[in-house]
């Protein structure tokens, strides 16, 4: 079973320090630029998500909980065997969202499960979804499909928002290859 411990040193590694980029969306209380207040983002909490905590004076302990509580425990992440797709998964869901990883856990399961029935696409991590996972043919194909459609979400906001561009090579340094 995979360990959220394991995946929080993957998260702090990619997600630094305190930053207040007047630019991103997420570091404004209001969720962009100019609304609400300019509380910034720190150890990938964002004030845009988490207006009422301080995040200047965040901790590595709180923000664990955090990450625990809004992203590993609904997405059942501890149920799945392999710690590579746990933490990938939740790599996703901390920086995309838990309800776009949860899709994108899924459409990964139903690109790569031949000749395996699909699951069904919502967006909620059930058993079936767990149970499709943890008995994928090829833990591989269905790494390389999470970054795949990781990749394109990120695409899809670049392409909507040309100005996003300044952020793709941090975003893009998660789509990574991974021993599975």
């Amino acid at each position: 079973m995979a360990d959220i411990t394991k995946a929080l040193a993957v998260i702090f590694g990619h997600e630094g320090g305190f930053t207040e980029d007047p630019d991103d969306n997420g570091n404004w209380t209001g969720g962009k630029p100019g609304a609400g207040i300019l509380k910034g983002t720190k150890f990938g909490i964002s004030a845009a998500s988490y207006p009422n905590e301080d995040i200047k004076g965040l901790t590595l302990e709180r923000a664990g909980q955090l990450y625990g509580r809004d992203f590993w425990s609904p997405l059942r992440l501890s149920e799945i065997n392999n710690q590579t797709i746990a933490t990938e998964i939740f790599d996703t869901a901390v920086n995309c969202g838990a309800g776009t990883a949860a899709m994108i856990a899924q459409k990964s399961v139903n690109m790569t499960n031949y000749p395996d029935p699909d699951i069904v696409v919502d967006g909620n991590i059930g058993p079936a979804t767990i149970a499709a996972i943890n008995s994928h043919r090829s833990p591989k194909s269905y790494h390389k499909a999470l970054n795949g459609f990781q990749f394109m979400h990120y695409e899809k906001i670049w392409e909507n928002d040309p100005r996003k561009e300044k952020y793709m090579r941090s975003w893009l340094s998660r789509v990574f290859e991974a021993e599975v």
